[in-house]
């Protein structure tokens, strides 16, 4: 059986002129087992921007994964995120040293506070860590993940900005208020869980009936709405025909009208992990 190729998917401009993927994998819930072959197979189909995290406790199979693949590194993006006991400019360059090592890898793409962790109340200095590593040529770009409205106004406050901001979001649960923030301060928006966990979301009547209208399936239009958007993704699948399936977006657009039902799908269920109490 020959293999699916999808063509990569276009790229997007970080602030300080990097470029990045639109669409990715992402790796969490996968051990190391799991993401090495994972990762080589998405970077087989056409993937070539990779997810992943300290906290997945995955990294080295994510870099076996990446290896494996035989895909140029300068090809190919790579994320990863520290904790919040690495939240001080020397804890963020031993974070920065253990990811290398643990991936395997000579540079960082971009690299992310994961969580603000607010009531330890240090990661304006772990970004000025974060930086020191672009300076230094470990990191090419610095980021943050799951920060809000007021976390990111200490960083600007303190005369720093992020470059992109992860944050969990879908259709049900737009996050307007970071999205226009982000929007005036030309940081990218980088929506993690963007299928909703793969829960009701993906069988709502109008996303349905959005699918059948493009023969594609739900999963790929809300994917599409990402895309649309103007956000970057990264859907998780070790599945094959599942990755192929989830890259496979850029061959189609969505309507107005058909984006206008999407975005009109939000609701407030306080289901989203507040990071003013969660973290790690």
């Amino acid at each position: 059986m020959s293999k699916t190729v999808i063509p990569p998917a276009p790229t997007l401009r970080l602030s300080n002129g990097v470029e990045m993927p639109r669409l990715g994998l992402g790796t969490w819930p996968m051990d190391d087992r799991e993401s090495a072959r994972a990762v080589a197979q998405a970077i087989e189909t056409g993937y070539r921007l990779v997810d992943t995290a300290e906290n997945y406790g995955n990294e080295a199979g994510v870099g076996e994964g990446l290896r494996a693949s035989g895909v140029a590194r300068e090809e190919l993006f790579v994320t990863t995120k520290f904790n919040r006991k690495w939240h001080s400019r020397e804890g963020v360059r031993e974070a920065t040293d253990r990811a290398l090592k643990t991936l395997g890898l000579d540079y960082i793409d971009l690299m992310l506070i994961h969580w603000p962790n607010p009531d330890q109340d240090r990661y304006v200095e772990a970004f000025e860590g974060l930086l020191e590593m672009v300076e230094a040529g470990k990191i090419r770009a610095a980021g943050v993940s799951n920060f809000k409205p007021a976390h990111l106004q200490k960083l600007f406050d303190a005369g720093m900005m992020p470059v992109l901001n992860q944050i969990e979001q879908d259709p049900y649960h737009r996050r307007e208020d970071l999205v226009k923030l982000h929007e005036a301060k030309g940081i990218a928006t980088e929506s993690w869980s963007p299928l909703g966990r793969a829960g009701a979301l993906l069988d709502d009547p109008a996303i349905v009936a959005i699918a059948r209208a493009h023969g594609v399936s739900t999963g790929q239009v809300v994917l599409r709405w990402h895309i649309q958007s103007g956000f970057v993704t990264t859907p998780k699948s070790a599945d094959a025909r599942r990755q192929a399936e989830n890259l496979d977006i850029f061959g189609f657009t969505l309507t107005e009208s058909e984006f206008a039902v999407l975005n009109g799908l939000g609701r407030e269920d306080g289901s989203l992990t507040d990071a003013d109490t969660f973290g790690h």
